[in-house]
């Protein structure tokens, strides 16, 4: 059974690298939030909606959480319940590597080793309330906020800029974010 998990990760990370530092023919460079200030990031983002990758499929109540540790690289911790807020609780430990240290907005993430996969800060609110990160590719994307839900018309408008960006907004599931 492990075995069967190790490739299956093992797998989709490959190929979510094979254009990993190179865009897709035909589509347009994916830009980046101009700066992030990374104090003011780290810490807890729910998981809004998002492309799932293959761990994330039937997720609910996820969690990204982010800690800068004193290599200037982010402790990662992903956690949701499979199937149902009252469902198993998965967690995983990635590690952020930040690329482009002049913006903050570019990170490797790195799950299983050698592999990382670049990560795009591409929307950012000015007071940190909510983010959007992409991959070059647009295979996944990630929408997410310091609170468990989003007003109806700024995720409206979110998935309006993603669309324009050249994301498959078709693909985008909304998560159960259920807290008692």
């Amino acid at each position: 059974m492990f075995f069967k998990f190790f490739i299956s990760i093992l797998l989709s990370i490959a190929l979510t690298n094979c254009n990993n530092g190179s865009e897709l023919e035909g589509t347009e460079k994916m830009k980046t939030v101009e700066y992030v200030d990374l104090e003011r990031y780290m810490g807890d983002w729910y998981v809004i909606a998002n492309i799932p990758t293959f761990l994330e499929k039937n997720a609910t109540n996820a969690i990204e959480s982010y800690r800068l540790n004193s290599k200037n690289e982010i402790e990662t911790t992903f956690s949701f319940y499979k199937n149902s807020p009252d469902g198993e609780k998965k967690e995983f430990y990635p590690k952020g590597f930040i690329v482009n240290t002049e913006t903050n907005a570019e990170w490797k993430m790195q799950f299983l080793w050698p592999f990382k996969m670049t990560s795009l800060i591409i929307d950012l609110a000015d007071d940190y309330s909510h983010t959007v990160i992409g991959v070059p590719n647009r295979k996944y994307v990630w929408i997410m906020a310091r609170k468990p839900t989003i007003s109806d018309d700024l995720y409206k408008e979110i998935l309006n800029k993603l669309k324009i960006g050249g994301y498959d907004v078709s693909k985008i599931k909304k998560l159960v974010q259920s807290w008692d």
